[in-house]
């Protein structure tokens, strides 16, 4: 059987030295080296005649050398080497910058390959630093190559050369994962064969299968070991059994407001988890405004009645803030203690509260990750809640959960995602849908608008805000940047502030910001102190504004699904008309 375990400075072509660049990339023995997987592939396979290449594209010529290399000096650091490169189609013009030996190299009687990006100006082809190699090897051409994630002082050939003579040592050796018939059943590649055509693919069909199997095996692993682990909540764990006698209609009956049929079922749901005497862990998962606040707070009634404390936790210290005033606010006059715990608070206050928690003083904790520190200890933990979950790990869970003994679980998100995926992602918890938002909730228009448009936008914006409303204006970048073609938080910003809409109040919001300016930012808004807020996705998990209705996502083909569903629920959460505006750039 083959060592995985054995140390890479002694696989061929390593050493000490090139050991320690590799230990950087996490790669400190056999095993690390063989699944450390390409992060792309260049198909230099196909040879393309000169006159089909096309500007800005990647390509595999083959020709012989016009003549010799051409010196040409810019400047004083800086020297051009030039070569004409013809087939049987035409000519294309090779550079290289300040490598002088490549004068020697090319001979006009023998053709050779040349793999690089296309460039064409003034109706003239040209490669910039190509790969290149007589036409006869294959070494760096004439097939898939992979690209590696790399350190400083490693190039890609070297590394490919390592990873080519570690899989040279476990050649067909590796132990089979998966049984014969799940390999049979789903056509997948045995694991030899899928560990070396997701290094060195003979074609991009073989990589697909190599891809299907390591993606299924891994898929598959983790699900067992989820499953392993609710098994373990189920059987070996006794859990809390909450008071049967406590019942959720105490506090859904003092409501403001009728819960919609979803809650109701949800609850349902959450009531049998927390009667039974094993833990709950549950994901309750519901679009933003749909309710769930309200039955983590129902929960927590439940927890507390039955002699047992609570805690939320919540991924920024305005949402935490805003919890703790629906909480104080429904459960006010239940005789039921709420406080907060976030890092922005004074050290003597954090006291009071660490010490009124530890000594059951404090029914239901609402906080950010302040709540994980080591300090702070509950007198009778027995419900966690996690909201957002998408911005908690699991190890954050565990941490929280291991501050009592065997709690209920219950973790929220809004995320969007198919109950397919989610059993994959927390196949340790039970699932739980709110799959209906309340009466006042109105559909959310979204709108896709060219830069044509930008009047219109602007002059809906203004009209908006002139009739007392707010709106967010969202960026991919907090300043502006020569790689990459987007608007940015500090040019919208300034363009709004001095020329477009000098007339309303304008701030900005961003992460790099300290958390009491983006705080104090977002109160404001809150308040109304604010028109126009132009901020990152920093606002993506943020505080109930109810009076914005509009929300300008500007380069929204850079973001992705999820984020555009968690931004779209900051605006019009209690307002009749609510449209969403995209402003694709592009």
């Amino acid at each position: 059987m083959i060592d995985l375990n054995k140390d890479v400075k002694y696989i061929k072509g390593v050493g000490p030295n090139r050991a320690t660049l590799l230990n950087k990339l996490g790669i400190y023995n056999l095993g690390d080296l063989i699944t450390y997987f390409p992060r792309d592939y260049e198909d230099r396979s196909k040879v393309k005649s000169i006159c089909e290449l096309e500007d800005n594209e990647e390509a595999l010529i083959s020709g012989y050398p016009v003549g010799r290399v051409n010196e040409v000096k810019i400047r004083g650091n800086l020297t051009l080497y030039k070569l004409i490169v013809k087939d049987e189609t035409g000519t294309c013009n090779i550079t290289w910058y300040n490598q002088p030996y490549i004068r020697n190299i090319f001979k006009k009687d023998i053709r050779y390959k040349f793999y690089g990006k296309v460039s064409k100006k003034y109706n003239k082809l040209e490669m910039q630093s190509p790969v290149y190699e007589q036409e006869e090897s294959n070494k760096n051409t004439g097939k898939i190559i992979p690209i590696y994630p790399l350190t400083y002082n490693l190039s890609q050939n070297v590394i490919r050369k390592i990873i080519e003579n570690g899989l040279n040592e476990i050649k067909g050796k590796l132990e089979e994962r998966l049984p014969e018939y799940i390999l049979r059943d789903f056509k997948l590649y045995d694991y030899n064969t899928a560990i070396n055509q997701i290094h060195f693919p003979e074609n991009f069909a073989n990589f697909n299968l190599a891809k299907k199997r390591l993606v299924f095996e891994e898929l598959f692993s983790m699900q067992l070991a989820l499953l392993s682990l609710k098994n373990k909540y189920e059987v070996e764990k006794p859990g809390i059994q909450f008071d049967e006698n406590v019942k959720m209609s105490d506090v859904i009956d003092t409501l403001p407001f009728k819960l919609t049929r979803a809650q109701i079922r949800v609850l349902e749901e959450i009531d049998r988890d927390m009667e039974r005497n094993r833990p709950m862990n549950r994901l309750l998962q519901g679009d933003v405004g749909s309710g769930k606040t309200v039955v983590a707070l129902i929960a927590a009634y439940k927890a507390v009645k039955s002699g047992y404390q609570a805690v939320i936790m919540a991924p920024t210290a305005i949402l935490a803030t805003q919890h703790l005033e629906s909480f104080n606010d429904i459960l006010k006059n239940l005789d039921i203690k709420c406080e907060l715990l976030i890092s922005g608070i004074s050290k003597k206050k954090k006291n009071e509260i660490l010490e009124k928690l530890k000594n059951g003083e404090i029914d239901i904790l609402i906080g950010t990750h302040a709540v994980l520190e080591e300090n702070v200890n509950f007198n009778k933990l027995g419900l966690v809640v996690t909201d957002e979950q998408h911005r908690f790990g699991v190890r954050q869970r565990s941490i929280i959960v291991e501050k009592g003994t065997n709690p209920d679980v219950l973790v929220m998100t809004a995320t969007p995602i198919p109950r397919t995926l989610a059993l994959i992602l927390y196949g340790d918890l039970d699932i739980s849908i709110i799959d209906e938002l309340p009466p006042n909730r109105k559909k959310i228009e979204t709108y896709a608008v060219t830069k044509g448009m930008e009047q219109r936008v602007n002059n809906f914006i203004a009209k908006n805000i002139d009739e007392g409303r707010q709106c967010y204006v969202v960026c991919p970048l907090v300043e502006e940047s020569e790689e990459i073609d987007a608007k940015s938080v500090m040019e919208i910003y300034e363009n709004y502030k001095n020329n477009i809409f000098p007339n309303y109040r304008v701030e900005y919001l961003h992460g790099k910001m300290k958390t009491r300016e983006k705080d104090e930012i977002m109160e404001r808004f809150k308040n109304g102190d604010i028109d126009i807020l132009v901020s990152t996705t920093v606002i993506e998990v943020g505080v109930n504004v109810p009076n914005s209705n509009i929300m300008v996502i500007e380069n929204a083909e850079r973001f992705g699904l999820a984020q555009l569903h968690q931004l779209r629920g900051r605006v019009g959460r209690r307002r009749i008309s609510i449209l969403l505006y995209f402003k694709i750039s592009r």
